[in-house]
């Protein structure tokens, strides 16, 4: 039995997110990738060193997660970044809830408690 292909997603047919403020240490990815990208980066490369060669390839496996386009981006604000990527757990629980993301979900894919997770998405009027 064969399975229908189902047609290739385009951002214009994607639900539009509205992601709340990245802090200032997350901004480059941001700048480089855009919200929705940054996000998933994160959560697959925070917290470990990268190495960001100046004509990143494709056989960096973050190079090759993100694409050329936008790996070539990341190279050139290569000396904006810290050297380990962020984990940014706060930001990716505010995003993962605009996302639609239950607390548990959000707890699961960050590795964190319920609680950490429903303290991180209390508003805070330092944040705006």
């Amino acid at each position: 039995m064969t399975r229908p292909q189902l047609p290739a997603l385009r951002p214009e047919t994607l639900p539009a997110v509205a992601y709340p403020p990245h802090p200032a240490h997350i901004e480059p990815f941001v700048a480089a990738f855009g919200p929705a990208l940054a996000v998933a980066f994160l959560l697959r490369f925070g917290g470990g060193e990268l190495h960001i060669a100046d004509r990143p390839r494709a056989r960096a496996a973050w190079a090759a997660f993100v694409g050329p386009e936008a790996a070539q981006r990341l190279a050139d604000r290569a000396h904006l970044l810290p050297r380990r990527v962020p984990l940014g757990n706060p930001w990716l629980a505010r995003c993962l809830a605009a996302e639609g993301h239950t607390t548990a979900e959000i707890a699961r894919r960050l590795r964190a408690s319920d609680t950490a997770v429903r303290g991180w998405l209390r508003p805070d009027p330092r944040r705006g």
